[in-house]
């Protein structure tokens, strides 16, 4: 789940680049790049980091010009933490492209097979994305009119990488001297959404991961980009949009509204803060159902993304609403932190109880999700040092229990602490008296509350049904192996930072 965001002004756009990957940066946090175009020509700078850090003075200036696109970095199933794989990624032939994308393809291995051994086209690193914009500079070359463009001959490209590609992909692109091309896999799995602005030039946009960047740059929304539609405003700012796949249907990322989106964006015409609300109402009639938790005395979110499904949980039943945790806000999201080492140190140092709101109480602690099970175990052992006499725990979404590869990092079904587990089973796992989750409709029921036209999900994490047709078991284990050898490799580096460290002090 990588943010991204594309501009197209009248005025220098660094700085739009960058104030709207400061608004993305909850969808990544391992590296962050810009580049933009004058002309002909790039700009680029990219580094490991969180945007405010990989970005200087100097590193601004040098980003001149009036179209540019960013990124920042999440890595997912099978991709390595590396400055090689930072975004966004450039090719020079046939046109001058760069390319900044989030999603994940699921057949970028067969893709790049193809690639070098029948259009003769080499693929550095490991990343999905540098096959994505390969795959797209050939169908340019293909699609081209005596060696140049026009919009048709852009979207006839982009049609020919919906047959090539699967998986998911929201993309924003720029082509050296022609402007700025976007587009979103066929079923419309990750998020992208148009914001425009009237300026004393005339029409300006910007393109983005979700809408809270749109607003936040002083841009009105627009529209979403359709499943399947690609988008081309060129250098002047002409606004070109064209239907490229065959059978578009939109299935938006569940896991979106449940976690990775902020709260104060729109994705599809759904509010993410009131689609929690409804998740919310939904748990508490589950809840309101079940005898052993009718002696709660408190209702605590597990902060952030949880509040608005507790709160409404909580006026829903009639109960104690309290914040019972304070949350340290230097500390990144652990949910995408590489390593279940690091990531279980954060979780204390991220938040630390009030004691008051637990000491004597039924406590029940709402969180947006139960992945691996590693933050909810030390969680519910901090509310019962706190004093708490009874910790419930309940979960905004249905059992984690299969591996999401449409750019989440879930791929290995042993990590899923719901896998193979009934509902108790979980609840003794993390350490709690009693575990609620979510029924998977009732989820479903809380976002189409909010938009009544969202008929279908991605929700293969959930119910194991992955919408492009083409994830087998064989596929899911090689995602698991590669997961294997790269926790291996960081396991030795760290090891060998460790003696170095070590022998340093001596």
């Amino acid at each position: 789940m990588c943010g991204i965001v594309g501009v197209v002004a009248h005025t220098p756009v660094n700085q739009l680049l960058y104030d709207g990957l400061l608004l993305l940066q909850h969808r990544g946090q391992d590296a962050a790049g810009i580049v933009t175009s004058e002309g002909s020509m790039f700009h680029m700078y990219k580094a490991p980091g969180y945007v405010r850090d990989v970005f200087r003075t100097r590193n601004m200036r040098e980003l001149s010009g009036n179209l540019g696109i960013g990124h920042c970095r999440y890595p997912t199933a099978g991709s390595a933490s590396s400055e090689l794989e930072s975004q966004p990624f450039y090719v020079n032939s046939p046109f001058g492209i760069t390319l900044a994308h989030n999603g994940n393809l699921t057949n970028s291995e067969a893709l790049k097979k193809e690639l070098f051994q029948l259009d003769f086209r080499h693929v550095n690193t490991k990343s999905d994305s540098e096959v994505l914009l390969n795959v797209l500079a050939l169908e340019l070359e293909r699609s081209a009119q005596h060696s140049r463009l026009d919009a048709n001959a852009i979207f006839k490209a982009v049609a020919g990488v919906h047959k090539r590609c699967r998986g998911a992909y929201a993309i924003v692109a720029m082509i050296a001297g022609y402007g700025l091309v976007a587009f979103r896999d066929p079923f419309g799995i990750r998020p992208l959404i148009i914001g425009v602005n009237q300026a004393k030039g005339g029409s300006e946009y910007v393109i983005a991961s979700e809408s809270v960047a749109l607003e936040a740059l002083g841009f009105s929304v627009l529209r979403d980009v359709a499943p399947g539609e690609a988008i081309f405003i060129d250098q002047t700012g002409a606004f070109h949009a064209q239907q490229c796949a065959e059978h578009p249907m939109l299935a938006p990322c569940i896991f979106e509204f449940v976690y990775l989106a902020r709260p104060d964006s729109v994705i599809d015409g759904a509010s993410v803060y009131e689609a929690r609300l409804h998740m919310g109402e939904q748990l508490a009639k589950k809840i309101r159902g079940i005898p052993e938790a009718r002696d709660i005395d408190v209702v605590i979110p597990i902060p952030d993304s949880s509040r608005p499904s507790a709160l409404q949980l909580a006026n829903t039943l009639g109960l104690t609403y309290r914040e019972g945790f304070v949350k340290n806000r230097y500390i990144g999201r652990t949910f995408i932190m590489p390593g279940q080492a690091m990531r279980k140190k954060s979780v204390r140092q991220k938040l630390n109880p009030i004691g008051m709101e637990f000491k004597d109480k039924v406590v029940l602690l709402v969180d947006d999700s139960i992945v691996r099970g590693t933050t909810s175990r030390e969680i519910v052992s901090m509310a019962r040092e706190a004093g708490a006499r009874k910790v419930y725990f309940a979960s905004a979404s249905p059992p984690v229990r299969y591996p999401n590869v449409y750019g989440i990092d879930m791929p290995n079904q042993r990590e899923l602490v719901a896998t193979g587990r009934t509902d108790a089973e979980v609840a003794r796992e993390i350490g709690a008296d009693l575990l609620i989750y979510q029924d998977l409709e009732s989820l479903k029921a809380a976002i189409r509350a909010t938009n009544p036209a969202l008929t279908q999900f991605e929700a293969s994490c959930f119910d194991g049904k992955y919408i492009t047709g083409d994830v087998t078991a064989d596929y899911l284990l090689q995602l698991a192996a590669e997961r294997d050898e790269l926790r291996g490799e960081a396991e030795q580096r760290d090891a060998a930072d460790a003696k170095e460290l070590f022998a340093a002090g001596d």
